[in-house]
């Protein structure tokens, strides 16, 4: 993978980890308004992951890097991402109505993938963050997604 520079998030955290990886997926933009991003065409997505926190774990990581490719590139690599509907669709509202379409964009894919990364974090000991995710649909277009403070620390 080649060295990228990422925009930087000013956090208060002693340790902050970075983790890069890639993943082959398609994906289509069902709205009209998407133009021909309707159709089910393909990208190989890079992503920056961004976890900081204070404490280590009883092995002495922030967190595994493994874990979080596990978490990315094992649920994503070489699929359909409309196919993840639990993740990919319209929301809905808590009265049950329809929300607002979280179809896969490349800013919905990025909010996403942070959204995992926390879950799982949540689960550990050090109780890390993910306060950044930058994700990169294509040489020229990135999304850089970062959580309200709060709702990474909540």
């Amino acid at each position: 993978m080649m060295q990228q520079i990422y925009p930087q998030t000013p956090h208060p955290y002693q340790y902050e980890l970075n983790k890069d990886l890639h993943f082959a997926a398609a994906h289509f933009i069902p709205t009209e308004e998407a133009g021909k991003c309707a159709r089910v065409h393909g990208h190989t997505y890079f992503t920056n992951v961004t976890i900081a926190g204070d404490m280590l774990d009883s092995s002495g990581f922030l967190v595994n890097f493994s874990a979080i490719k596990k978490l990315i590139h094992d649920r994503f690599d070489h699929g359909i991402l409309n196919d993840h509907a639990d993740l990919f669709g319209v929301s809905r509202s808590e009265n049950g109505n329809a929300g607002e379409a979280d179809y896969p964009t490349t800013e919905v894919v990025a909010r996403t993938i942070c959204e995992l990364v926390q879950a799982y974090l949540d689960k550990t000991a050090n109780k890390p963050v993910c306060i950044q995710v930058y994700l990169r649909e294509t040489p020229s277009s990135y999304v850089v997604y970062r959580p309200r403070r709060a709702a990474a620390n909540g």
